[in-house]
């Protein structure tokens, strides 16, 4: 181990030395034949952990911070850790935190602020103890701030305890500080590789670069843009895309090293400590120009300087405050750039020269700072191994992730023969979202590290791969251990907001679990997994959104199916019937998985059809619901809205029909459409059709009752109206102002009532005020009978009448109308029966070969003359397109009869619109007389041509 800077209270470990600073590096003595697993420097003390997990420090002791009795300048034992493998240490100004092998943390030195963790009232603690409240959870990273304490666990989760003056405990404002370790909930999700304190500011690193600041930013040190503390965590955007992969924090400054091996600083920069050879304080992260043409693999930072580590010459650099000898350059000087350490540095795999002394060579193992003084553990050339590289961590502090590696661990059990430790892995693995949101990275070419609203930086494929590995028939102990995980710790605790892009990925990568598709586990997992992606909140979704539009189209298939096989289920046990108690959760799941195809539908024709529109039709639904039924109920919830216990309708997800359901769904509505036409509007139409009847000379074969007629014509319908209307009903009205004797009452039992059908219910309207109080006599039975004739032709059609009297109006209106009889204006709609054959024949006029004297036509009067009534009508309505004549009579109705081509075998064909008969040369007329007949016996379709 080389040791160089402030030694004045032993921090070094170099024994009873006279100088009080170091101004180069020296070998201690203590460490010959050692190896140093962990280096913790604080302000005044130093932390050593070896290979052993035994713990030595050395240094000021008078806060309890050495965790043994005496003020050592050689390193001493902490007797009080001998029984664990401590594996990590970190320093604040006078306290320690250690981490054992098994993920618990102890803590010793000074207690001001909290920063232990213990709970305890004293102001120190000389003895290491163990934090008792993290003891159930495994913690693999430890960081100190002066006054504060920060930890990761293997779930991805931060912790923080002690001072919050500046907001460097992230938990917002209110808290002053905190005396046990208390979650960062919002950071929840987020994938973390490392956690970093300064004075009073932390920092936060993810698996793919991305950095969240908090706490004391008076000097930029979080590279914020400004000067203000942050008490939450702040996404430090600048570096997003720098593939950032360590970071470290002096007093009031920031260094980031990059997968490249490039150094970015920023924050205070009074002493030269950021190495831009210059005094300035930078509130943005600038890349060390000076470093830029060489690798840098380690970093580290002390109080108020800062080392880095280039392995191709083998060389540390340091820079910043030099007045305790820190740099180690052979002076107190301040650099405001990088600057060789002084040393016989020696490359790893270098050339040795000629009369090489090998013990007076160093090969870089690691480099620490912290406080004023500096560290390096080496190993002497013909012996030393590969020096660190912080930008590959040490996966033994890394959170969990599910890997090819931990995968084969799991599966080289036995099943049913599971340690509980193993058990316990795959429960944290799979309850911590953040542990998901960390696994099945696109690594090939660094490209997680682009993660971003447009790019997920998943590899689905190795999600695929992974989880199918993991979920096997036999292996069924895992497979129960990640549900139970799934259904009981991650889904329930997912929120709709998230903290970043990275806390996002596992909406992406789940689907892929074969769990999922499992219908055991559909209401448990799947289901659960669809509500917290429908309740995402805008902007959280808009991403998954963007990420699901660039998949590849068996990846987006396999999400669509797996929601579309959810709805199938649910649709299946709707058909063999819910319980009316069980009625609201079903429809709330089944509103879920239609919910998120409704999403899927939309990213899908956002983009162009990733997969073909008819991948979203579920076949089966017909078969399992009454579509028809659907549909209504779906229009009454537009026009109503929804109530509670009307069930999810289909038809608000039509993207799901295919073109059979579709069909039904256009039958449907077209008889709906019929049912729901406004009556008032139908009855316009068919008032402005009776008029352009009449202003066209053309007879409309609509069977209105002569009352109609005489409405517009303003005259009162009678009794002989209502007979012709319901004959049935007039003669009973008839019989009842026939009746000679007195006893009216007693005989007919009415009252001034009407009962009429209303939709399939009967109704009972009172004709006059109280009329089912007011019973029918001799005396007022023609009373009854006029209001009863008022009601049917009157006030229960009022609407619709007016409705047809309007339209009627718009064609036909003004006085000349006056001048009509109701019969003549039903005749000029609906015409007359005053044939006149005669005058019809005298009328027709010929075409083509046909003249009035020509054999077929003289056959052809001589055949239609000898037709009986019926038949001359027929042929009427098969030529004109109604059996009834124009109000002006034959003389009115021209018929055009034209030969044809075709032979005796042929019929006579009508063209309607222009009354124009095609009639084949008959020669015989037996022939004709059989041709005619046929031809207006059949005169609908279209066979007969």
């Amino acid at each position: 181990m080389l040791c160089w800077g402030n030694a004045s209270f032993g921090q070094l470990g170099l024994g009873g030395i006279d100088e009080e600073i170091v101004l180069e590096p020296r070998k201690s003595d203590f460490f010959i034949n050692k190896k140093v697993r962990d280096v913790g420097c604080g302000l005044r003390h130093t932390v050593f952990v070896l290979d052993d997990g035994t713990v030595y420090t050395c240094g000021c002791n008078d806060l309890g911070q050495l965790g043994h009795e005496k003020s050592r300048k050689k390193p001493e034992q902490v007797v009080a850790l001998d029984a664990q493998n401590i594996v990590a240490v970190s320093c604040g100004e006078a306290h320690t935190l250690a981490l054992n092998d098994k993920g618990q943390v102890y803590a010793w030195g000074l207690d001001s602020d909290g920063q232990l963790g213990l709970l305890g009232s004293e102001e120190c603690i000389r003895v290491p103890r163990n934090i008792k409240s993290l003891s159930d959870i495994q913690i693999v990273q430890v960081a100190c701030g002066y006054y504060h304490s920060l930890a990761l666990s293997k779930a991805s989760e931060v912790f923080c305890w002690g001072q919050n003056k500046y907001g460097q405990l992230g938990l917002g404002i209110d808290c002053k500080k905190q005396a046990s370790p208390q979650l960062i909930k919002s950071l929840l999700g987020i994938p973390f590789m490392q956690i970093a304190a300064g004075g009073a500011h932390s920092f936060v690193l993810t698996l793919s670069g991305a950095i969240f600041g908090w706490g004391r930013n008076k000097f930029g040190q979080l590279g914020l843009n400004d000067e203000n503390d942050r008490y939450v965590p702040n996404l430090l955007k600048s570096l997003r895309t720098q593939k950032i992969v360590y970071i470290c924090c002096g007093e009031d400054h920031t260094a980031a090293l990059t997968k490249e091996g490039g150094v970015f600083t920023f924050g205070a920069g009074g002493y030269g400590q950021l190495g831009h050879n210059s005094t300035s304080h930078e509130i943005n992260p600038r890349k060390v120009f000076e470093l830029m043409g060489s690798i840098v693999t380690q970093i580290a930072c002390g109080r108020q300087h800062t080392s880095a580590f280039v392995p191709s010459s083998g060389r540390i650099y340091s820079f910043g405050l030099g007045g305790n000898g820190q740099l180690g350059t052979g002076s107190t000087s301040n650099r405001k750039s990088p600057f060789t350490v002084k040393g016989n540095w020696f490359p790893y795999n270098g050339q040795c020269p000629p009369d090489f002394d090998s013990e007076e060579y160093f090969c870089v193992k690691r480099i620490f700072s912290g406080g004023d003084q500096s560290f390096s553990h080496y190993s002497n050339p013909q012996n030393c191994g590969p020096p660190d590289d912080f930008r590959y961590p040490d996966p033994s502090k890394q959170i969990w992730t599910v890997n090819e590696a931990l995968i084969q661990k799991w599966l080289s059990y036995p099943s049913g023969r599971f340690p509980v430790e193993i058990a316990n892995e795959i429960d944290g693995t799979f309850s911590s979202s953040g542990c998901l949101n960390g696994s099945f990275l696109a690594v090939s070419n660094d490209d997680h590290y682009r993660t971003g609203t447009r790019f997920s930086g998943v590899d689905m494929n190795a999600a695929r791969l992974l989880f199918h590995k993991l979920i096997q028939p036999d292996h069924p102990q895992i497979a129960q251990q990640v549900a139970a995980s799934l259904e009981k710790n991650l889904i329930p605790k997912l929120t709709s907001s998230l903290p970043d892009v990275e806390a996002l990925r596992f909406y992406l990568t789940l689907p892929e679990c074969p769990l999922m598709s499992d219908s055991n586990n559909f209401t448990t997992i799947a289901i659960p997994f669809g509500t917290a992606l429908v309740n995402l909140e805008k902007a959280p979704l808009k991403v998954l959104e963007n990420w699901w539009s660039v998949l590849e189209p068996p990846l987006f298939l396999k999400i669509v199916e797996l929601f579309k096989e959810v709805v199938v289920h649910l649709l299946k046990l709707y058909k063999i019937g819910i319980p009316p108690s069980e009625r609201r959760i079903f429809n709330s799941f089944l509103h879920t998985a239609l919910k998120v195809l409704e999403i899927l539908h939309r990213v899908n024709e956002k983009s162009g059809q990733i997969i073909q529109y008819d991948k979203f039709y579920i076949h089966e639904v017909q078969e399992l619901i009454d579509i028809r039924n659907d549909y209504i109920i779906w229009v009454q919830q537009q026009a109503y809205g929804m109530l509670a216990d009307i069930p999810v309708t289909i038809c608000t997800y039509p993207f799901v029909f295919d073109a059979q359901a579709k069909t039904t769904l256009l039958q449907t509505d077209a008889v709906l459409q019929m049912q729901t036409f406004e009556d008032s509007d139908l009855f316009h139409l068919i008032g402005v059709i009776c008029g352009l009847a009449i202003y066209n000379f053309t007879i409309v074969d609509l069977h209105f009752p002569l009352a109609l007629y005489k409405k517009l014509l303003k005259k009162k319908p009678s009794l002989e109206d209502l007979k012709e209307l319901v004959p049935d009903v007039g003669r009973s009205m008839q019989q009842l102002l026939d009746y000679p004797e007195d006893d009216v009452e007693e005989t007919f039992c009415l009252n001034f009532t009407i009962t009429v059908e209303n939709f399939g219910a009967t109704e009972v309207k009172e004709l006059v005020l109280n009329g089912a109080d007011t019973a029918v006599n001799k005396q007022n039975r023609q009373e009854f009978v006029d209001a009863y004739v008022d009601y049917i032709f009157n006030k229960s059609v009022a609407s619709l009448f007016d409705a047809f009297h309007a339209g009627f109006h718009k064609v036909c209106g003004g006085k000349v109308l006056q001048l009509f009889q109701p019969n003549e204006l039903q005749a000029m709609v609906i015409g007359n029966t005053n044939y006149d054959w005669k005058e019809l024949e005298k009328n027709t006029e010929y075409k083509g070969e046909y003249w009035a004297e020509h054999p077929t036509i003289k056959m052809f009067w001589e055949v239609f003359h000898e037709l009986p009534l019926e038949k001359k009508k027929q042929f009427l309505l098969f030529l004109t397109g109604s059996d009834r004549i124009p109000i002006l009579g034959m003389k009115s109705l021209i018929l055009v009869i034209q030969s044809t081509g075709g032979g005796e075998e042929y019929l006579p064909v009508s063209h309607t619109c222009f009354n124009l008969l095609d009639l084949p040369k008959y020669t015989d007329k037996e022939t004709l007389r059989s041709k005619l007949i046929q031809a207006i016996d059949h005169n609908e379709g279209f066979s007969l041509i």
